[in-house]
């Protein structure tokens, strides 16, 4: 596992002010694309991948630095703020516009994780590698692996005409039903960020820049656009939340990160200084830009001044819609306004050069070129093999030879599912399960293929029952089961319809589902796109239904718009329009062969909302044992054959959370009726994230989890059910065993109470949770099966001395041996238990670390598993820091989070806390030019410290003064004299405290003037002196002294000046002599006059 420097509160960011302005070449010569047009994606000749700079560390590029203050130098305001928010532009994900003035190129981003999504026709017919979804990719536990996957995809995205990929996306995964799990790394902070940072190396090893992503609490897809609110506590959200972001920042230095839709604790994401600037930017020192997701800006001065550095998509159409862009016109008139400084669009601009630069954007222009496609998807099948997760298996798997004849079941086990939205990627080409299973039986193998139930669609996103079943329905036009459908483009059925045909069942699910390359439902169910989703819209479906059996059954109708629903002409549905997907039921007796015409119409009256199109759903509940006609047909196949394999697969996308665990169109049953009739059944889960198997996992021997396998799931499916790969792939969430049975199952904490998501259960998500509260999962987190097994004995627990008192040298070692017949990998995991404090309650388990090895049937070897500080610390509300409490903690080292082979104990060190001054250092001497000051180090509250000086002027450093001693020079006048003391401790980190300040003194003309000059010995003489210091806005106060002869008289300066009555004085020329005696701000001084004095 890949160590890292322990987070802290690392302010070591470049200021702007201290950047240099030294005028250097913007774009140095080298790689760089041919192309003439710097928007054209097309144009060009081949390039070389290789980064001009190291994949990693970029922040400390000196060269980068000077090239960006250079270029910010020459841009004016109007192209400052260009560079802050983005042009629509249907070609990419976000974009933009290059400012060609200055050479600046555009930022051509592409969508990610699972990939990179081409959007241009003219490049590549849109197509790219479909890699696995970054949930398989977690299951890998394969860090390597993980590097090369988002080198795959950057390879790409650069070999497509995109700078950007949109990735890694690092949200935890709390709610079991959340929609986007699956383009993410899992539920526990520490895999997720380790699996994310080692993404981004692989990203920014090519000149693309990779964006974390979405930034922060981001857990569900229910009210992300309208305000949703997740409310959660400090500690819950830095240890959980910010930490998969902090290792990414850390150890994956992204360029840039995305800041997400939905609010944290009342304010957006995208405008909460918490969140963006005081987290992010100052404590885990993140030095690129901060992007908004697709729309998320909702301000302008609040959210740039909150942290937000970029706004995308900007301007929808900036001819037709000006001022759609909060950080267009808006930034600029805010900025003339006072309301925000210009430092902090320097900032911002700066945020976004200074990676540009020194990830090789300026130097090498991507070019569009073929993709190797063939290697590539040799890649994506391997990453496959090595993420599907065999949950069980009682000695059926890998197959034998013996078997003659293989049943594949499942409406879509012809296809390679995906997951929808932003993430899905149009595949160079595609191997399904079926084609994976019988290229591997062989010519010998009869392998048949049976649908056993309806096609999956978006509809399986909509609440309530599942939808009435092809084989009960007959259209009342048209060949075939369902019903037929016929499209309207207005409201009222009129005309011809634009498009009809026969569909399986009554289902639309519109909206950001239908998006042009959005929507990953079913080929076997006609296309629904996005021209559905319009007001302009009617939908008339009819035909016949027919019950099984005798009963009464249920009927459901889920709908947004109006809908009628008729059964022999009567109406037993009509609804008005709703915002929301709401549910509606009616009881109805039926007598088996019996038909009855149905006719249902929709019309499109959905109140205008964000993200919704046509939504209708007409379902049903059967009396209990309705076996469906074609799940019947499939168990009659799987009875006849000597191996049945049913691919069940579910919906996941953004845009929707899922409304169950269940297998949509009756699949869980269908299960069970191929298990009732083949003992030898095995059932391969192409699905997003956890599905319920309880009701069906009992009666099938094997389970296979294939995720989302990408483009070559078949393949990787089939190699590993006959064996020629072993399977090593560990859960990286816990399945459970219902919806209900999670520690984040009560409605207040999902979908929430209105628009706000209690967080209640705290630090306890995921495997924590369960533990803690006692729920007992499915299958458990960091589960998976091999087809060996694996022995653990001798642990040793490890620490390296220093290090590991700073908390950061633990480790330990334990010997593994393949105690089965055939190689394999296995994963050592390693849990931290319970901390040693009662000041706050700390988990039964978490992930401290693991290690992969390799072993031969019979080879054993010692494993070490370095292990994450974090994990023996929690977050102190109060410090702002995190804290190891000094202690004995348990380890437990295992196979899963549940299957524990060892059990240890480390005794951690308490985290090194910084020394504090509990005096403040001090400047003696006296602050005058030429003049020596000595610094006093004061009272610190630990003992053995090493100081070290740095004297300021002004609050900046002063180039060299980093002594005890410091003489006051010239350029010092006027100015605050202070020293910086840092105190270092042998362990642990520095502590820093500066003195009071000083002012140097400035100098000063006294001016002498007697009144009158000349007199006689009658006159009585007054003197005025004034005291004038050199240094503008300086007035001298204090006293002067003023001598004539043997004569002495003191005057107090006001406003710099004194009169000085002397009275008559005797015949003769008198020198008059003034000594100004100083004050604070003003050194001493003199001055002089002469008087004469007559008869």
């Amino acid at each position: 596992m890949m160590l890292r420097s322990r987070p802290g509160y690392r302010r070591v960011g470049i200021s702007l002010a201290a950047v240099t302005a030294a005028a250097l070449l913007l774009a140095s010569p080298g790689i760089v694309s041919a192309a003439t047009d710097p928007d054209d994606p097309v144009a060009g000749d081949e390039v070389s991948l290789q980064a001009a700079v190291p994949s990693t560390g970029w922040e400390d590029n000196q060269e980068a630095t000077d090239r960006a203050a250079a270029l910010l130098a020459q841009m004016t305001l109007e192209e400052k703020v260009d560079m802050l928010h983005g042009e629509l532009n249907n070609y990419y994900g976000f974009y933009n516009a290059p400012i060609e003035r200055l050479g600046i190129p555009a930022l051509t981003m592409a969508d990610g994780p699972a990939g990179t999504r081409i959007a241009n026709p003219e490049v590549n017919g849109k197509r790219s590698t479909e890699l696995p979804s970054p949930l398989l990719m977690a299951a890998t536990w394969d860090e390597e692996l993980s590097e090369q996957y988002g080198q795959l995809a950057a390879e790409e995205a650069f070999s497509s005409g995109h700078n950007v990929l949109l990735s890694p996306a690092v949200d935890i995964a709390r709610v079991a039903l959340a929609g986007r799990a699956f383009e993410a790394f899992g539920e526990d902070p520490l895999l997720s960020g380790t699996m994310g940072a080692n993404n981004l190396q692989g990203i920014q090893s090519q000149p693309v820049i990779g964006d974390v992503k979405h930034y922060n609490v981001y857990t569900q897809e229910q009210n992300r656009l309208v305000g949703g609110n997740a409310v959660v506590d400090e500690r819950t959200l830095q240890e959980i939340y910010s930490r998969p972001f902090d290792i990414g920042v850390e150890s994956g230095h992204p360029g840039s990160a995305m800041c997400a839709f939905n609010k944290v604790n009342g304010l957006y994401a995208c405008e909460s200084p918490d969140i963006l600037t005081t987290i992010l930017k100052e404590q885990f020192d993140f030095q690129g830009w901060v992007m908004s997701d697709y729309g998320a800006t909702h301000s302008t001065t609040a959210a740039i001044m909150a942290g937000l550095d970029q706004e995308m998509p900007g301007n929808f159409s900036p001819d037709e819609q000006p001022g759609t862009s909060f950080f267009g016109q808006p930034l600029i008139d805010a900025v003339n306004a006072g309301e925000v400084p210009i430092a902090r669009v320097d900032d911002a601009v700066t945020r976004i050069l200074r990676p540009m630069f020194a990830l090789g954007l300026f130097d090498q222009r991507p070019v569009v070129q073929p993709l190797p496609e063939a290697e590539h998807g040799a890649q994506a099948r391997e990453f496959a093999e090595r993420g599907m997760v065999l949950l069980k298996n009682d000695d059926l798997l890998p197959l034998a030879g013996d078997a003659a004849s293989i049943a594949v079941i499942g409406a879509d086990a012809d296809v390679a599912v995906q997951g929808g939205g932003s993430s899905q990627v149009l595949p160079t080409y595609t191997v399904s399960p079926l084609q994976g299973i019988s290229e591997r039986a062989g010519d010998d193998v009869a392998v048949t293929h049976i649908a056993g139930a309806d096609p999956v669609t978006g509809t399986a996103l909509l609440p309530g029952p599942q939808p009435i079943p092809s084989d009960y329905l007959t259209p009342s036009i048209g060949e075939g089961q369902g019903l037929y459908a016929e499209y309207f483009a207005n409201q009222d059925f009129s005309g011809e319809p634009t498009e009809d045909r026969v569909e399986p069942y009554v289902g639309v699910n519109g909206g950001f589902l239908l998006y042009e390359g959005f929507n990953s439902s079913s080929p076997h169910f006609p296309l629904q796109t996005g021209a559905l989703n319009t007001t302009d819209l009617s939908i008339r479906w009819s035909g016949s239904l027919t019950a099984p059996v005798d009963g009464t059954y249920q009927l459901a109708l889920v709908s947004k718009g109006t809908t009628t629903v008729y059964l022999d002409d009567e109406a037993v549905f009509t609804t008005t329009p709703s915002g929301t997907a709401e549910i509606r039921t009616v009881d109805i007796p039926l007598v088996a062969g019996e038909s009855h015409t149905l006719r249902v119409e929709y019309v499109n009256d959905v109140p205008a909302e964000t993200d919704t199109g046509p939504a209708v759903k007409l379902a049903w509940t059967a009396p209990e044992g309705v076996v469906a006609p074609q799940a019947q047909a499939a168990a009659d196949l799987a009875a006849e054959s000597d191996i049945a394999v049913v691919v069940a697969r579910d919906y996941s996308s953004e845009g929707s959370d899922r409304p169950s665990l269940d297998l949509p169109n009756g699949q869980d049953r269908l299960i069970q009726q191929v298990a009732a009739a083949n003992p030898r059944t095995i059932v391969v889960l192409t699905s997003g994230a956890a599905v319920q198997t309880s009701e069906w996992d009992g009666s099938v021997p094997a389970v296979l989890q294939s995720w989302y396998g990408g483009q070559e799931q078949g393949n990787a499916i089939a190699r590993i059910l006959f064996g020629d790969v072993n399977p090593s792939g560990r859960l990286p969430i816990t399945i459970p065993v219902d919806e209900a049975s999670t520690p984040v199952s009560s409605p207040a904490q999902y979908p929430g109470t209105g628009l706000d998501q209690s967080f209640s259960e705290g630090i306890f998500v995921g495997y924590r949770g369960y533990e803690q509260f006692g729920i007992e999962p499915q299958y458990s987190f960091g589960h998976g099966l091999s087809y060996t097994t694996y022995d653990y004995s001798r642990l040793r627990v490890r620490s390296d001395g220093v290090e590991a008192a700073a908390g950061e040298g633990y480790s330990v070692d334990v010997r593994v041996e393949n105690t089965g017949d055939v190689a394999g990998t296995e994963t050592v995991q390693v849990y931290a238990g319970p901390l040693p404090t009662d000041a706050v309650e700390t988990a039964p388990k978490s992930l401290a670390g693991w290690a992969q090895v390799d072993l031969q049937p019979g080879e054993r070897k010692r494993v070490q598993v370095s292990l994450d500080p974090d994990s023996f610390s929690y977050w102190d509300v109060d410090a702002d820091t995190w804290v190891t409490p000094a202690g004995a903690v348990p380890l437990y080292v295992g196979t899963s989070s549940s299957d524990i082979r060892l059990t240890g104990e480390l005794q951690a060190a308490p985290t090194p806390v910084a020394p504090v001054a509990t005096t403040l250092p001090a400047i003696t001497g006296d602050p005058t030019v030429g003049k020596r000051l000595r610094a006093d180090t004061g009272v610190w509250d630990q003992e053995s410290l090493d100081f070290s000086y740095q004297w300021l002027r002004d609050g900046e450093p002063i180039p060299g003064a980093d002594d005890d001693r410091y003489r006051v020079q010239e350029a010092d006048r006027g100015a605050q004299l202070s020293v910086q003391v840092t105190a270092t401790p042998e362990i642990g980190p520095a502590g820093v405290a500066a003195s009071e300040p000083v002012t140097v003194r400035t100098d000063a003309e006294v001016t002498v003037t007697p009144d009158p000059a000349r007199g006689d010995t009658d006159t009585e003489f007054t003197v005025t002196v004034t005291v004038a210091p050199r240094q503008e806005g300086v007035v001298a106060e204090g006293t002067v002294t003023l001598r004539v002869d043997s004569q002495r008289f003191i005057g107090t300066l006001a406003n710099g000046t004194v009169d000085i009555p002397i009275g008559e004085q005797d015949r003769g020329t008198h020198r008059i002599r003034v000594t100004y005696s100083g004050s604070d701000l003003v050194e001493p001084a003199k001055g002089s006059a002469s008087i004469r004095v007559t008869r």
